[in-house]
C-alpha cells in the first residue's frame, strides 16, 4: 500500500512539474535586421555584400557582386605621307584620320601615339623639329576636327632616328617621310554564366 502510495505521489509530482513548464512564458528580444538581405539587381549577391549595383543580368560575377570581365588589347595603325620640308597633310589622308577617330571613340578608353618621322636630308635639329610639327598637325586634327580628348593623344617627333629605308633615292625619302600613329587600349567582354539553356 505504501508503494502504491508513492508512486502515485511521484507521478503527481511529475505530471505537476510537467504542466508547469510547458505554461512557463519565454521573453524574446525583438532584433533588428542590420544587413540588408535584397537582391536588387537579381544577380545572386545581397545588397549588404554588393559592389557593383549595374551588374548585367544573367553576366557571371564574383563575391561582390560585380560581373567578371575579359580584357584584349585593341590596335589600328595609320600612315601618312609629307612631300619634302612641309608639315601639311595632304587631303587624300583625311579618310584615314577620320577612321582613326571612329576607332578611339568605339574604344573610349584607347589612347594614340602619334610618331611624326622625317627623311635624312638637311640637319638633325631642323628634321627633328620638322618631325614634331608633323605629329602636332595630325594630333590637332583629331582633337579639332574629329573630338578627341587632347589627354588621349601623344605627338612625338623622331626626326631620322627610325628609317623605313636607308637609301638616298627619292623614293626611300618618300617613304621615310611619314606618320605612325598607333592606337592601344583595354576593351572588355562581359563574361555570361553557363545555364542548361546555353547554346553556345
Amino acid at each position: 500500500m505504501n508503494k502504491s502510495i508513492k508512486y502515485s505521489v511521484t507521478a503527481v509530482i511529475l505530471g505537476l512539474s510537467l504542466a508547469g513548464c510547458s505554461n512557463k512564458i519565454i521573453s524574446m528580444n525583438d532584433n533588428h535586421q542590420v544587413n540588408d538581405l535584397r537582391d536588387l539587381d537579381h544577380d545572386g549577391v545581397i545588397e549588404a555584400r554588393e559592389h557593383c549595383s549595374n551588374t548585367i543580368l544573367g553576366s557571371s560575377v564574383d563575391n561582390d557582386g560585380c560581373g567578371s570581365k575579359s580584357e584584349f588589347i585593341v590596335r589600328q595603325d595609320l600612315h601618312i605621307n609629307f612631300i619634302n620640308d612641309s608639315a601639311t597633310i595632304a587631303p587624300q589622308y583625311q579618310g584615314q584620320i577620320a577612321q582613326l577617330a571612329d576607332f578611339m571613340k568605339k574604344y573610349p578608353v584607347s589612347k594614340v601615339t602619334i610618331e611624326g618621322h622625317s627623311s635624312k636630308v638637311g640637319g638633325y635639329d631642323y628634321n627633328m623639329t620638322l618631325s614634331q610639327r608633323r605629329a602636332n598637325n595630325v594630333a590637332s586634327d583629331l582633337e579639332s576636327h574629329f573630338g578627341i580628348a587632347a589627354n588621349r593623344i601623344k605627338a612625338v617627333g623622331y626626326g631620322y632616328t627610325h628609317l623605313l629605308d636607308n637609301g638616298t633615292t627619292e623614293l626611300a625619302h618618300q617613304k621615310n617621310r611619314r606618320i605612325v600613329a598607333a592606337v592601344s587600349g583595354l576593351d572588355q567582354k562581359i563574361d555570361y554564366k553557363w545555364t542548361i539553356y546555353t547554346k553556345n
